[in-house]
């Protein structure tokens, strides 16, 4: 045992030289994430857009659709910044991008409404921003209900109702609303405890190829693997034990400034995601090994662990849910680390649900570390064997 320690060290030793050699390690261990941590952070840091432009096309311009607008513009996330003369106007604006929507009220709208002949107005979003035009459909179509609810009103309270009965009748069923564990429906809390452990798995994705297939770029190979005595599994555990305590330092260091510093939800305590983080880095890794194992190439493997790595923000299901997905679909999730670190941040911090909830998860993560064992034949006559064609 004390010989293979001694091996070891010395084979983490000699990766520690090389990576203090290769300003590009520190750049993609360290200074990269903590960029990263204070970008999305401080990008969201006010939870939601707000202010959001929004033009007006007011063709009828009564004392009631100006109270409208008035209206429209107090809206936290809604900001009038133009008005224009037609809707073709107020297109060319949104299509310039100057706003992100518009709101048309027709001539004659407030005159029907009066003589209760059912008034059409119109809104129109810019869907390519999804953020940005959901919220505003959102808003653009509350106004339009109060604003009906308010017409409804002044007719029933002129045809004899009293103010409690025109209520009654507008809105029967009273909703109240208590959204959970976000109750502020900061989009930061859903965005960044999944964009932030996903940066970092990308980026260990890309480290743990690039430390190996430099190996052989360079004509090192053997060398390392001589170090560590022809065994390919001391040789790897040299080489990527320093990288796994700065990633995992760097993971600690996420957990530490999201549920610390800016008190996001961890309902189940910060234990269970650090050792979430801990799975995330080993599984990283383990993929990383596999994927240079199996396309034994640096730039093959780099290109598909940035594939895999950019996939997994689309499929695991923190912008897009996975059971809304086609049933294919839903089945290669499965095959992303992130996916699974994503469904233990929702129920254990999130949900504050027992570790043995998200049981299934860890497991999968653990299966992930596991999958070095089906090519380290292969990965190991690449490394002896393989040529660098530049």
């Amino acid at each position: 045992m004390r010989i293979l320690l001694l091996r070891i060290e010395r084979l983490t030793l000699r990766e520690l030289k090389r990576m203090t050699a290769r300003p590009l390690y520190l750049f993609c261990m360290v200074i990269a994430p903590l960029f990263c941590y204070l970008f999305f952070t401080t990008l969201m840091g006010s939870g939601l857009p707000t202010g959001l432009p929004v033009g007006v096309v007011d063709m009828d311009n009564t004392s009631t659709t100006r109270t409208i607008v008035r209206n429209l513009d107090a809206f936290q996330q809604t900001a009038i910044t133009a008005h224009y003369k037609d809707v073709t106007e107020a297109r060319q604006a949104m299509q310039r991008g100057d706003i992100y929507a518009f709101y048309y009220i027709p001539e004659g709208t407030t005159e029907k409404a009066i003589s209760g002949r059912q008034p059409r107005v119109s809104f129109y979003t810019n869907g390519s921003y999804l953020i940005a035009g959901s919220l505003l459909y959102k808003d653009l179509l509350t106004m339009t209900e109060l604003a009906n609810a308010s017409v409804g009103q002044q007719t029933l309270l002129a045809k004899g109702a009293t103010e409690r009965q025109a209520l009654a009748f507008l809105q029967p069923i009273l909703i109240d609303t208590h959204p959970l564990h976000n109750p502020w429906l900061n989009y930061s809390v859903y965005l960044c405890n999944t964009l932030l452990p996903g940066v970092l798995m990308l980026l260990i994705f890309m480290v743990t190829v690039y430390s190996i297939g430099s190996e052989v770029k360079e004509g090192t190979a053997h060398e390392w693997m001589r170090l560590g005595h022809n065994n390919l599994n001391l040789a790897l555990a040299g080489k990527l034990f320093p990288q796994t305590l700065i990633f995992f330092i760097m993971a600690a260091g996420y957990n530490v400034y999201l549920y610390g510093v800016l008190h996001f939800p961890c309902n189940s305590g910060i234990f269970p995601m650090l050792l979430a983080s801990l799975l995330l880095v080993l599984a990283s890794q383990s993929f990383g090994i596999f994927l240079y194992g199996l396309l034994p190439t640096l730039r093959f493997a780099l290109s598909a662990a940035s594939l895999w790595g950019v996939i997994s923000f689309s499929i695991s299901g923190f912008s897009f849910p996975v059971m809304a997905m086609h049933p294919t679909l839903q089945a290669l999730s499965n095959l992303f680390p992130l996916r699974h670190y994503f469904l233990i941040y929702v129920d254990q911090a999130l949900n504050g649900y027992p570790m043995s909830y998200a049981w299934v998860s860890y497991l999968a993560l653990l299966v992930f570390v596991l999958l070095p064992l089906f090519i380290l034949k292969r990965l190991h006559n690449a490394i002896l064997y393989y040529r660098y064609i530049p």
